[in-house]
């Protein structure tokens, strides 16, 4: 029998912060993350503090007496004393924030400065990632007047910003006809997108996408430039239908307004950023530009307009956070999970069995290296890379995994995105001016804990975000993944390229990725907070799981009567690891090959989270266990997600009556009429 789910709670005792410290860890349950209690007083932070150390010396004597394994006391030793440890922003005095929150419970922005811009929309889009463009595409071809906010420069995240532009796709999607058109008629568009390559690749400028398309990860492979030229183009088509719909990149999320109840969200805060100088160029160090992205205030590099993005007079708001971290769920104190679930909350075979929130999938800066002799320009900016951790440490990691280098199905053709030949990648060697996208496992995946990505609960309440949001992230955990990245870029080209095989690391304005580091604008989020489910399938929490994605497994459940979308995928789990050497805590027997998954439909109740009636996920956050992430994030996945939210947004607004909120669609028994709409749209509810 499975266990109920523990509310969240983090003990008050404060520790001097460190990039390196253990992660939290939880044995048993799931974390439910909520806004925490009220702080406690000083006597009391120091009595807890004391009957922890207690508790500790105890369990130690009773592990040693009884013979109970090493690893299990250690794993007692980071819940019990690292769990305690908060790390929080530089400069912090030692006193936690107290969250200011409105009489209905949710933060209060502060400053909140007066809107210079009033954006009215039926349907408001927070993040312009993949699902997040499927979600704006797919509710302005309802005719709903639909609002979209970016962060990064780009739209289209994975297919552009976040630079994997080379699509995973199902096979048996692909032999079986079971794409949605939805999706077919986006890669359609990327295939025809022109692109600018350079004089030293010998191929005339620009190129058609289709004409340099050769690679062996999936069928479509292609310049990050291309996938955000596609993704607005295709906002551009589908606003013929709603021609009152803006969408603007740039714009940082900042938090929103809740009506009396909490439950209704009314208004979405924002605050674009215009760089002053006309040749800007994006770092590709978010790190670095993580708080001048989301600040305020005007500084020495952007001008800044506050936005509110409200509903027409008369109309309801209907609200999608397609953020890749749920930035609207962690800002707003929405249920969510974070990191690896236990066994005892999902009742998951290959679920670990200690609780880690820490243990997020890696993720990944990606870059280009390119078949050139750029004269060793792009070896002397990787040389003057000056990492927090030791070159040793970083390169310990890196590894080819047996495959070769230039040759056939091997490191180079895997994510070829430029092929001046267009010879068979599984086969033939690349040729000069040929260019490869770097996503690689063990090269620029950035899975240590130490640090963690994800900012947790409490370091949001301490640091203030609840009033003045930043983001959620570590900058100290973006830092070493940028270094790491660039350092696996310095790593190919001292061990990988010879006379015949120059390589060139490709940055700076005109390079693939449009930065100055080369990095792309914003890293691959994998995973970020996963909401909770409302009941539904036999769980008082829903959430899809592993039996429900295994053929070889029991349990799978029927999502027909409420699926809006279905996808297959591997479970694909790029895995988290502790830099000390100590557990991890992952899902490690979890990953399988697409051939032992089947396909599955995602049903309209992981799109919809707790406590608030006008709010849809449109991305890598609906309500999924850390092993089904690992197939529901692929491109395709994310899209069906988006467009799925979307579609369901602009339905409710164009065609259900005109109170109802997305959960009374199951409710009031129109789930049929939804889903005849869906398919109406070029979606498949059904594979």
């Amino acid at each position: 029998m499975l266990q109920p789910l523990r509310s969240f709670r983090v003990l008050d005792v404060k520790r001097p912060a460190s990039a390196h410290q253990l992660p939290p860890k939880s044995p048993g349950g799931s974390k439910v993350h909520r806004r925490p209690p009220k702080p406690a007083t000083v006597s009391q932070l120091v009595q807890r503090r004391q009957r922890r150390l207690r508790q500790l010396a105890a369990m130690f004597l009773v592990g040693f007496l009884v013979g109970s394994s090493f690893g299990v006391l250690i794993a007692l030793v980071q819940q019990q004393v690292y769990g305690q440890i908060v790390k929080v922003r530089a400069g912090w005095t030692g006193q936690p924030h107290q969250t200011q929150l409105a009489a209905n419970g949710r933060p209060v922005l502060s400053p909140l400065p007066q809107a210079k811009e009033v954006w009215e929309c039926e349907v408001v889009v927070i993040g312009g990632s993949l699902g997040g463009v499927a979600a704006a595409s797919h509710a302005m071809k309802s005719g709903a007047t639909t609002c979209l906010i970016e962060l990064a420069p780009w739209l289209g995240g994975q297919v552009s910003s976040q630079g994997v532009s080379a699509l995973d796709e199902s096979h048996l999607a692909i032999r079986s006809e079971s794409l949605s058109e939805s999706w077919l008629e986006f890669k359609r568009l990327i295939k025809r997108q022109k692109v600018e390559v350079p004089e030293w690749t010998g191929l005339p400028s620009p190129q058609e996408v289709a004409d340099l398309n050769s690679c062996w990860v999936g069928r479509l492979c292609f310049l990050p430039r291309a996938g955000e030229a596609a993704a607005r183009q295709l906002l551009e088509l589908s606003a013929k239908q709603a021609p009152a719909s803006r969408w603007q990149t740039s714009v940082a999320f900042k938090g929103a307004e809740f009506d009396a109840t909490g439950k209704e969200v009314t208004a979405i805060y924002a605050v674009r950023r215009i760089p002053k100088d006309p040749e800007y160029v994006p770092l590709g160090r978010l790190s670095k530009e993580l708080p001048k992205w989301y600040a305020w205030s005007e500084d020495d590099t952007y001008q800044k307009v506050p936005l509110r993005l409200q509903a027409p007079a008369g109309k309801r708001l209907l609200v999608i956070d397609a953020t890749d971290t749920a930035e609207l769920v962690g800002w707003a104190g929405i249920p969510y999970r974070l990191g690896a679930d236990s066994q005892a909350t999902t009742g998951e075979k290959n679920a670990p069995k200690i609780t880690n929130p820490s243990c997020t999938q890696a993720f990944t800066y990606p870059f280009v290296l390119a078949i050139h002799d750029d004269r060793g320009r792009g070896a002397k900016e990787l040389v003057a890379v000056k990492p927090d951790l030791s070159r040793q440490e970083h390169r310990r990691a890196f590894h080819m995994e047996g495959f070769p280098m230039f040759e056939g199905k091997g490191f180079f053709n895997y994510r070829r995105i430029v092929s001046t030949t267009m010879n068979d990648p599984f086969v033939n060697t690349a040729a000069p001016g040929d260019m490869t996208l770097v996503n690689w496992n063990q090269g620029n995946d950035w899975g240590v804990m130490n640090p963690p990505l994800i900012l947790s609960e409490r370091q949001l309440e301490q640091s203030g975000q609840r009033q003045n949001w930043q983001g959620g992230l570590s900058t100290v955990a973006l830092r070493h993944a940028e270094n790491h990245a660039l350092l696996f870029a310095q790593w190919l080209l001292e061990t990988k390229q010879d006379a015949d095989f120059p390589l060139a690391f490709l940055s700076g304005a005109d390079s693939p990725m449009g930065t100055v580091s080369g990095l792309s604008m914003i890293p691959y989020f994998r995973e970020g907070r996963r909401i909770v489910g409302r009941p539904a399938y036999g769980q008082r929490e829903f959430l899809l799981r592993e039996s429900d994605l295994r053929l070889d497994m029991s349990g799978a459940r029927d999502f027909h009567a409420t699926s809006v979308g279905s996808t297959h995928y591997a479970i694909d789990i790029h895995g988290c690891r502790d830099r000390n050497g100590g557990p991890s805590w992952e899902a490690t027997s979890a990953p399988v090959k697409e051939a032992s998954v089947r396909p599955f439909q995602i049903p309209l109740e992981s799109l919809i989270p707790v406590g608030v009636e006008n709010v849809l996920i449109g991305g890598k956050g609906i309500a999924v266990s850390h092993i089904a992430n690992a197939v529901t994030r692929i491109h395709h996945g994310e899209w069906t997600i988006g467009a799925a939210a979307g579609a369901t947004a602009g339905w409710l607004t164009q065609k259900a009556p005109a109170t109802m909120a997305p959960s009374g669609i199951i409710a009031g028994r129109k789930m049929a009429e939804l889903q005849d709409y869906l398919t109406s749209q070029g979606l498949r509810p059904e594979w």
